[in-house]
């Protein structure tokens, strides 16, 4: 059977996902994940390697996982994989997907209660089954509990990359059509939005061309079902259980429909508003006097050739897409020309990334590497401290000898000829009562501190503030992580004061980052004003544990522009060496 790169990925990162329930040895379960990966990221088909027999020849698959997809690919079977699936029913399967549930206690509750799916955990944790298990408890329950609920309250909401992943292959049908003459996404994916409901799609074509439009567009392989077509709008859904709406314009018309359905709902109001003070009135349509009833008249259109036309007919400057919220973004337009926005280009270096001496997938060398192929210029290495010892985290004396391995590195790079710095870090846990993991003659030789909470999430708001707020101000945290612990449409964020430890950051000159991962986001860009104000330095972090998990930056730098982050405030906009400089007199400055 022929095979694509995406079917052998999806069955290698199922194995990893049963093997976790199966209570396989960790490393053997990671290596069929980090083999989907490679795979996926791959541009030459796997077939061609499958009837090469050359499958070993790429790195990260081994003899056995070589077996495995030659198996698939001629039998459509994987023996480890029905082993699997005939141990662990699927209902327990979407367990995985639980915030706080790992899955250990996912096979504990499941051998010793006898259940499999979501509603009967519900019930199994309000009527105390699961409390009355070793090691859960009643708190466990609660947690459990609340987490399936938050999950569920948001299930048809898609993360940022969910959403992107569910618009590609769309937008790469549409854009092979000759009959579409522009193609766009709008919506929340556009405003770049951290969670997304439906996908919207625009595209200007002839009125004629419509219906040929709409019939690839339904008749998409990604497609599940139908939810409707029109004569100017047709709605699917995919095969990841996302919704995709296709709207169809006239060319003329497209400008005023993009930046109506771009929204935001506020934005357009705003917009409206402004219109009317001049006489005009806007829709999605386009562009129209008002008569002498202040009604529009749609005999009287005002040309436009582009949204910047549009903004221009307001008296306004073009509003980038990510500010289109109705957060002063009008008044400011009014006056500025533009705004300065970090831009993906101007990321320099990667400050948040894992390697295998804790939890990440790949070894140090690796993941420089992977960098330096991606065009940046240095890495720090942060992986987790002592206390998180579920995540592998390091002791002292791994400490010590993982600084070794860097100044190896480092040395052999300059050798090498490459200019490419590998900085010493670490992800310190903040404790229970604000004091960070390890000592501070010790945390002194790192080159970089990242403070991160990772227990005891729930604590309350004026606690977890507290806690925070100590670590911001110990003069050898350099910067905060995922400073809510938020998982989005899995884990609210923990309640905790962001205007006071923005501020108080922004006095120690302790950056809080962006965490890129598309689960986190995380600082929220709603406080974005907030940080402006007070100055607040940040870091666009991948939190890379994968050298896949690099490329997550782009979702953090999205992040960055709508929360209003210039370069000049975004730490790994530096070089190297400008970066050390700025490390170094943030530390002096702290001690002071």
């Amino acid at each position: 059977m022929s095979v694509t790169n995406r079917e052998i990925a999806d069955r290698l990162r199922e194995i990893h996902r049963l093997m976790q329930l199966a209570g396989v040895n960790r490393f053997k379960a990671i290596a069929f994940d980090r083999a989907a990966q490679t795979i996926e990221a791959m541009d030459e088909p796997i077939a061609e390697y499958i009837a090469a027999g050359t499958l070993t020849d790429i790195k990260g698959i081994g003899s056995s996982i070589a077996d495995d997809i030659t198996s698939y690919a001629e039998t459509g079977r994987i023996g480890v994989l029905e082993e699997l699936r005939e141990q662990i029913p699927a209902g327990v399967i979407k367990w995985l997907d639980i915030s706080g549930l790992g899955p250990k206690n996912i096979a504990r509750i499941h051998d010793e209660l006898g259940i499999t799916e979501m509603d009967e955990l519900k019930e199994a944790c309000r009527d105390g089954r699961v409390a009355s298990l070793d090691g859960l408890g009643e708190k466990s329950a609660a947690k459990i509990l609340k987490s399936i609920e938050w999950m569920q309250q948001y299930d048809e909401r898609c993360r940022l990359d969910q959403a992107e992943e569910a618009a590609r292959p769309f937008l790469e049908l549409l854009r092979g059509m000759e009959e579409v003459q522009r193609l766009e996404v709008a919506g929340s994916l556009r405003r770049s939005c951290e969670t997304i409901g439906d996908v919207d799609l625009l595209a200007a074509a002839d009125p004629e061309a419509a219906e040929k439009l709409f019939g690839a567009f339904t008749g998409h392989e990604r497609v599940v079902e139908v939810l409707g077509r029109g004569d100017t709008k047709s709605s699917v859904r995919t095969a990841g259980g996302r919704q995709v709406d296709l709207r169809v314009v006239a060319p003329n018309a497209f400008p005023a429909a993009l930046l109506y359905f771009t929204g935001s709902k506020n934005h357009n109001v705003a917009l409206r508003g402004r219109a009317r003070e001049r006489g005009l009135s806007l829709n999605e349509y386009g562009l129209f006097q008002l008569d002498g009833e202040g009604e529009t008249d749609f005999e009287r259109p005002v040309d436009f050739s582009s949204e910047e036309d549009l903004y221009r007919r307001l008296d306004l400057h073009f509003v980038p897409p990510e500010l289109r919220e109705d957060r002063g973004e009008v008044d400011w337009y009014a006056e500025h020309g533009s705004m300065p926005l970090v831009e993906e280009e101007q990321i320099r270096g990667v400050l948040h990334a894992h390697s295998t001496w804790s939890d990440g997938k790949y070894s140090i060398r690796e993941m420089a590497e992977a960098c330096m192929e991606r065009g940046y210029g240095y890495l720090a290495i942060t992986d987790h401290s002592r206390s998180a010892a579920y995540a592998g985290g390091l002791s002292a004396e791994e400490v010590r000898r993982q600084w070794e391995e860097i100044d190896e590195l480092n040395r052999d790079l300059e050798e090498e000829g490459k200019d490419f710095r590998i900085f010493k870090g670490i992800e310190s846990d903040i404790l229970g009562d604000g004091a960070l993991d390890y000592p501070d003659e010790l945390l002194e030789g790192f080159e970089l501190v990242i403070a991160s909470v990772h227990s005891a999430l729930d604590q309350p708001r004026e606690k977890m503030t507290g806690r925070l707020l100590r670590a911001v101000e110990h003069p050898l945290c350099d910067l905060i992580g995922h400073p809510t612990g938020r998982l989005l449409l899995r884990r609210e964020a923990s309640d905790v004061d962001l205007d006071k430890l923005i501020d108080r950051a922004a006095e120690c000159c302790t950056a809080i980052e962006i965490n890129a991962n598309p689960r986190r986001l995380d600082l929220d860009w709603r406080f974005g004003n907030r940080a402006l104000k007070a100055g607040l330095m940040t870091s666009v972090n991948p939190d890379a544990h994968s050298v896949e998990g690099i490329d997550h930056i782009r979702y953090g730098v999205r992040i960055a522009r709508k929360g209003r982050f210039g370069p000049e405030r975004v730490l790994n906009t530096k070089g190297a060496e400008e970066l050390a400089v700025w490390l170094s007199e943030r530390r002096a400055k702290a001690s002071d």
